[in-house]
């Protein structure tokens, strides 16, 4: 039985990324997360009218419900980060599942809306982070030519989660109350436990070194033939001086020289070869590391690593993702409120949050699509859908009527749909830090996101309170995602800049090898060769007396 469950639950070893495999069962895992995590925050929006009125709050109070959710969310994502290192993804997704059942089950038992900071904002909103980012991160790491496709079809979990949860748990809480309803939901999110168990780690081991006989060298053999080759060099050179020393007492400085520029060359193709052996040795530690339950590590890389901020692209896309999120939780938890102050009877306005839903799947299966195909810089792609929902959240203060506002929320939920499902993932492209930094860098960015899932909520629900109108909340959304999509106009230029810079470093230092390798080539030239040798004027070309 242990051999079977080790099997099947132990760490997956490929030579190459699969690009499927274990990874589909990663996709669904990741699928039920994003419906348990992202899902449900969007869907809370239901509950919004039912906590003013049970606890005679404001509805900028109450809305810091939501912000303290889903600034924890994200302020914790170092956290979430450092521990996936340390103990690896599994078990700290499963802890993350706990605490969100823990978090929404006695949210459900509260007497006021300060006692839902903690329990919602707090204990449920770590738990989403440590549940969402250890999952999308190993998701990543199965897939390569598929990535974008894959990582938008699980990701429409958080669609299917609004489709069903907004008009399912309004017509529940009119028989049952939205303090029942809270611990069915908490029982549901208990199932986190369970993806987490199902996160198996990834190694990529590369193929071998091989002999000439196609036999596999292991390292200490390498290095056994390095020393000796090396040693009969030595040997070979001295040899030939002493030999020459001591038959005629004159040494042939042509032969020696030869000997020499041909020791020279063996050197460096054997310092070449050797230079191969730690990184084997690393690899070897990486996979021992791997099987022991840690992540993936070659280099024993840091438990977080903020060298990212140094790159001034990964800057402008922190920056996209800090405005963006104003732009990303307001809408669900005020469009039901906004429909009816326009007239639409409450059992329609709830629909508005599944129209959302719907065009959301169609929004991230498309964009899967899309990015697989393109050949140019797919943050362009991103960049044209930010503009395009700034221009929706716009329109949404100018509507009135239900089809309207339906139609509002269907553009709304396509492009939510397309940004929300590519913005973590897009991290691993090459166009902003690459695959192999991404394990650190989604932390970092996640965090600096944490500040606008802060304020974004509150800032709406304060228009709201201020200006008697919901309308306003999407003003302010509107506002940021628009700065978004200068931000994330100038992660090209700035990339690209950086890459110019790298690669005049890499010249110069090309140019500098070079140089040193000529000098010293004329320096064996004039101390070696016999032409030029004053000891050798007038006596044989092809030797000197000593």
């Amino acid at each position: 039985w242990e051999r079977w469950i080790f099997s099947c639950l132990g760490p997956n070893i490929y030579p190459e990324v699969p690009d499927g495999g274990w990874g589909w069962v990663v996709a669904l895992a990741f699928f039920l997360v994003e419906v348990c995590t992202y899902g449900v925050i969007k869907s809370l929006g239901v509950f919004l009218q039912d906590l003013m009125e049970e606890f005679g709050e404001s509805n900028s109070r109450v809305s810091w419900v939501i912000s303290i959710c889903v600034f924890v969310f994200a302020f914790s994502a170092p956290l979430s980060t450092m521990l996936s290192n340390r103990f690896g993804y599994r078990p700290v997704v499963m802890t993350g599942g706990f605490l969100i059942s823990l978090g929404t089950i006695t949210s459900a038992f509260t007497s006021s809306v300060t006692e839902m900071y903690i329990t919602t904002g707090i204990v449920a909103g770590l738990g989403y982070c440590l549940s969402f980012l250890p999952t999308i991160t190993i998701l990543a790491q199965y897939f390569s030519g598929r990535r974008a496709l894959v990582t938008s079809m699980a990701s429409s979990g958080e669609s299917v989660a609004m489709f069903v949860f907004a008009p399912a748990f309004t017509t529940l809480k009119e028989h049952i109350g939205w303090r029942s309803c809270l611990v069915i939901l908490g029982i549901i999110q208990a199932s986190v436990i369970g993806c987490g168990v199902l996160l198996r780690p990834i190694v990529i081991e590369e193929e071998p070194l091989k002999k000439n006989d196609d036999e596999t060298l292991s390292v200490k053999e390498m290095q056994a033939v390095y020393e000796l080759e090396n040693e009969q060099t030595r040997t070979s050179i001295s040899s030939d001086i002493s030999q020459g020393s001591q038959d005629s007492g004159v040494t042939s400085l042509s032969a020696s020289n030869v000997d020499l520029r041909n020791a020279e060359g063996e050197t460096k193709a054997l310092m070449k070869w050797k230079d191969k052996v730690p990184d084997k040795v690393s690899e070897d530690k990486g996979e021992l590391a791997e099987l022991d339950g840690g992540p993936v590590s070659s280099t024993g890389s840091k438990l977080l690593d903020f060298s990212v901020l140094k790159d001034p692209g990964f800057i402008c896309y922190s920056l996209f993702g800090l405005f963006a999120t104003l732009g990303f939780f307001a809408p669900q938890l005020y469009i039901i409120e906004l429909s009816k102050s326009r007239g639409v009877e409450s059992t329609m306005a709830s629909y508005m949050l599944s129209v959302m839903a719907v065009a959301d799947i169609f929004g991230r299966l498309l964009i899967g699509v899309v990015l697989n195909k393109v050949r140019f810089r797919k943050t362009l792609v991103l960049l044209g859908c930010v503009v395009l929902m700034s221009l929706v959240l716009v329109a949404f203060t100018i509507v009135w009527e239900f089809w309207g506002l339906a139609i509002c929320s269907g553009f709304f939920g396509f492009l939510m749909g397309t940004v929300g499902s590519t913005h973590i993932p897009m991290l691993a492209e090459e166009d902003v830090v690459g695959i192999e930094k991404m394990p650190s860098s989604v932390g970092v960015y996640v965090f600096i996101q944490s500040f606008a899932g802060l304020a974004g909520p509150p800032l709406g629900g304060m228009l709201v309170d201020i200006t008697d109108n919901y309308g306003a909340a999407f003003y302010s959304c509107a506002a940021g995602t628009g700065l978004s999509a200068v931000c994330l106009a100038l992660v090209g230029p700035a990339k690209s800049r950086t890459c110019q810079r790298v690669s005049r470093v890499q010249e110069n230092a090309e140019e500098v090898k070079i140089s040193q390798n000529s000098d010293q080539s004329d320096f064996l030239e004039v101390d070696l060769a016999p032409e030029d040798s004053p000891v050798g004027q007038g006596e044989d070309q092809d030797s000197c007396v000593i």
